[in-house]
């Protein structure tokens, strides 16, 4: 062998040596990083006892929480209620691949960590409902790839850093329930992406920045309880109901019908505006974060050169504003939108509907499963199914695809963030709904997929939506299940009718409606034959399909058996804006019988009312028995009033805040029966 020859092969060689020697060095770093979480995060040993120095590689499973991607890099730290004592530590930080870190619900303490802001690809940052401390760390606005913040419910204290004005792609930011004070930096009103910001339950003073008011994409803003001042910006006038602004005394404006109309500045003397067009001068104390007031710029005198910058920079703002208008238009003008089957919907192919998933703020959606995705494989039967159960549910491809012609836009009845409905016809003639779930926003592990697939087809009852079958394609990498279809769409349509469109629904069809939901729920918290018992979870107007004789049937149920954790997770974050999610579930993270209680009587009050929202008038009809404060003035006074009484007491009972005085179902279902003789 040549000199030339032995040279490549020693190369070679040292090459593998050096990749078996990183990957190893590697595995060995991530190891000892994790191990120091460990000993911070619970310093007692209790819940992450998994966490083994022993172990050899901490992604093959056996670290409860963690996930990883196929070249062994942490993705995820999923430790919401465990129970956690200790302290988030800045180890943390050294995981680079991090998207996804879940510590809610626990009872950390301490501060945030600024090296969290070394997580660049981090999307998902939840550490709300602890006892964190001290000041939110302006390093954080150093995270381009940030989606969600949560950090309510804690004891942070100090003002919010106008620095996080730099996350560009955030959509979602709580503050709620924390000892923050200062202003509200106006530079929040440089997100974008922002749909949702809340507040509330704060010490936050001066003013509402005209610049946040008039952000692009922003839904829901919520600033109750802090002590702002000031002038509100008529833009907020179009979030309507998702503009929460109570007990602000020092507000004023016009066009809200709570808010006085302002008189000369509308500042609050004592708080000042930080840079309102009222205030003549700036405070001779430290200028509020909001101010976004540079040091030099205090001098009367400015420089006709800065004049002209700031001129141009406010040119391009407003170009580069038209030009957001406009693009955001086009794709409005694009959509077609879906039938009334989900009226909060833009149609979307379930090619769309993935890479929405794939994009979306879920960190587990790039996460692939171990040996490919096959939960149907004929090898794999088990967990309750009998060969012959397996057969008469099982659905091919072809008929899924023929069924839907081929997933048609026309077919399409609705999408969310995993998943889209199509309407189907079966060769036999039925007419079906297939619901698409892309592989990624189910259950990873394979055995825990089939278990809950066994629970969804052991539903049987003639108010809980019947699943028909399943399939799942490998090649496409979804999940098919193939449900009766349902011609009347959901209980959502029926609230809030202006008339004409929809049919204002009968007294008798109401209570049948109520009664029939009452059933439905009693069956999934009844351990009745074979059927384990069986918390919904997601109850909502939604999720009430109302078939052709107007019968209520519950749909979704035992949906998350089949979902991924952190999808189960964001599909509670709209029960809670709609205000179905029980109170409790803020301080325990858990939904029980009794969650499904609450949002069950959230729902009486929608139909004897016909609106979504739930009014403190609402509530103060039905608790004096005041009729016309809490039913549906569409029917013209054609109801029953002692059974709109009594419905409206059963609705106060299991909407109570505390869930040992909400009833049980079957004591529900007593009181509706003593109430509602027939259907």
């Amino acid at each position: 062998m040549g000199f030339t020859s032995f040279s490549t092969v020693f190369s070679f060689f040292t090459f593998l040596l050096f990749i078996t020697t990183a990957s190893a060095e590697t595995d060995s770093t991530t190891l000892s990083i994790l191990l120091s979480i460990k000993v911070s995060l619970d310093p007692s040993d209790h819940i992450l006892s998994s966490w083994s120095p022993n172990a050899t590689d901490p992604c093959n499973g056996s670290f409860v929480g963690i996930a990883c991607n196929g070249n062994g890099q942490v993705l995820n730290i999923s430790l919401q209620g465990k129970g956690l004592t200790g302290k988030i530590p800045p180890e943390i930080g050294q995981l680079k691949s991090l998207s996804g870190l879940y510590l809610h619900f626990n009872q950390l303490h301490g501060g945030v960590p600024k090296e969290i802001a070394n997580l660049t690809e981090l999307s998902d940052l939840y550490l709300n409902v602890n006892y964190l401390t001290g000041e939110i760390p302006p390093e954080l606005g150093n995270m381009p790839s940030l989606q969600v913040m949560q950090l309510c419910y804690n004891k942070l204290t100090g003002s919010i850093p106008t620095q996080l004005g730099f996350l560009k792609k955030l959509s979602v930011l709580a503050l709620q329930y924390n000892q923050l004070s200062g202003a509200i930096p106006a530079s929040l009103g440089d997100l974008v992406n922002l749909t949702r910001m809340d507040l509330s339950f704060n010490g936050l003073f001066g003013s509402i920045p005209v610049k946040l008011a008039n952000s692009p994409n922003l839904e829901f803003l919520d600033i109750r309880n802090n002590t702002l001042s000031g002038n509100v910006p008529i833009a907020l006038k179009r979030l309507n109901e998702g503009f929460q602004f109570a007990n602000n005394p020092g507000l004023c404006g016009i066009g809200f019908s709570t808010l006085n109309v302002c008189t000369g500045s509308g500042i609050n003397p004592n708080k000042p505006e930080p840079f309102g067009p009222g205030s003549s001068r700036l405070p001779s104390k430290a200028i509020p974060e909001s101010a976004n007031v540079q040091p030099n710029s205090l001098n009367q005198s400015r420089r006709p050169q800065t004049a002209i910058i700031v001129g141009l920079i406010g040119l391009f703002a407003v170009v580069a504003v038209i030009g957001v208008f406009t693009f955001f238009w086009y794709r409005r003008q694009k959509q077609k939108i879906g039938s009334t089957y989900d009226a909060s919907d833009s149609r979307l192919s379930t090619d769309q509907v993935k890479e929405v998933c794939r994009r979306s703020a879920s960190p587990l959606i790039s996460l692939e499963y171990s040996h490919g995705w096959d939960p149907l494989a004929r090898r794999q039967i088990g967990h309750g199914f009998s060969q012959e159960e397996f057969d008469s549910f099982m659905f091919n491809l072809d008929e899924v695809e023929s069924a839907t012609q081929y997933f048609s836009d026309t077919n399409l009845l609705g999408k969310s963030s995993f998943s889209a409905t199509y309407k189907g016809i079966l060769r036999d003639g039925s007419i079906v709904a297939i619901k698409c779930i892309s592989k990624t926003s189910c259950k990873s592990d394979e055995s825990e997929f089939l278990k809950g697939l066994n629970l969804l087809t052991s539903l049987k009852h003639e108010n809980v939506l019947r699943l028909r079958g399943f399939c799942c394609s490998k090649g496409r990498g979804e999940c098919f299940l193939i449900y009766d279809f349902v011609p009347n769409g959901n209980l959502l349509q029926y609230l809030d009718t202006k008339g004409g469109k929809v049919k204002v629904l009968e007294w008798s069809t109401r209570t049948s409606i109520i009664k029939g939901i009452a059933r439905g729920i009693e069956y999934l918290h009844g351990n009745q034959g074979k059927k384990p018992a069986l918390v919904h979870r997601n109850i909502s107007a939604e999720k009430v399909l109302i078939d052709q004789h107007y019968h209520p049937m519950l749909s979704d149920c035992g949906l998350h058996k089949l979902l991924a954790d952190d999808i189960v997770y964001s599909t509670l974050k709209g029960s809670a804006a709609m205000g179905y999610l029980a109170p409790e579930y803020t301080t325990t993270g858990r939904c029980t019988e009794k969650s499904d209680i609450y949002a069950f009587g959230m729902i009486i009050f929608q139909i004897l009312s016909g609106k979504c929202k739930i009014s403190q008038l609402n509530r103060q009809g039905a608790e004096l028995g005041r009729t016309e404060d809490f039913v549906d003035t569409n029917l013209e006074g054609d109801f029953r009033e002692s059974e709109a009484v009594k419905l409206g007491k059963i609705a106060l009972l299991c909407t109570h805040e505390a869930l040992n005085h909400r009833p049980t179902i079957e004591t529900v279902m007593q009181q509706l029966n003593e109430l509602i003789c027939s259907f």
